[in-house]
């Protein structure tokens, strides 16, 4: 069985949409990253997406854990021209396709972006691979919002759309398991 423990990378405190912007991540709350360190096991290996708010929070959480290349196709949604833009800004430039991406999510694709679908193919052929790899192992991946709640989707079976409904916090953990083609969600969201 191999066990994902998906990490949402620091806080930005960026209020505009950050997809593949590289932001860093404010990792200044020492107790909270150290009670996070105590909480993932051990013996994981850690993997992230190349964006430096996860790369920076992966290198925090790594301490004796063996550390795995970034992966570019763990990156956040991408937003193309939204990207950097206030939420209410976008709206106001795509009315119409950007409430339909938010409320059909699927195969609406961003301007110069990508879709729901596009962004859970390249991450679930990233897990898949690694599931092969590594199919007794924990796993910490360090990610984006919208990466963890593509894996949720597939786990649960739900749609994108309600997917879309479960909160990700900073520095949380969903934890989902994997055993020959069986997914089971622990935890979502679950904060230390």
């Amino acid at each position: 069985m191999t066990v994902w423990h998906w990490v949402r990378h620091g806080p930005t405190h960026e209020k505009t949409f950050v997809g593949w912007r590289d932001v860093p991540a404010d990792l200044s709350d020492t107790a909270q990253i150290a009670r996070l360190q105590d909480h993932l096991p051990q013996e994981a290996l850690v993997i992230s997406s190349d964006l430096i708010r996860c790369t920076a929070t992966a290198d925090a959480l790594e301490q004796s854990r063996r550390r795995l290349p970034h992966h570019r196709d763990l990156r956040e949604l991408h937003f193309g021209v939204w990207d950097g833009l206030h939420f209410k800004e976008v709206a106001a430039r795509d009315p119409v396709l950007s409430r339909a991406y938010w409320e059909t999510p699927g195969d609406v694709q961003a301007p110069e972006g990508e879709s729901w679908n596009q962004t859970a193919t390249r991450v679930n052929a990233v897990v898949d691979d690694m599931n092969t790899s590594h199919p007794d192992a924990h796993i910490i991946a360090v990610a984006h919002f919208g990466v963890i709640l593509t894996q949720i989707q597939r786990a649960l079976g739900v749609t994108a759309y309600a997917a879309m409904a479960h909160k990700i916090d900073n520095l949380s953990v969903t934890r989902i398991a994997h055993d020959a083609g069986i997914w089971q969600v622990e935890t979502i969201n679950h904060l230390v």
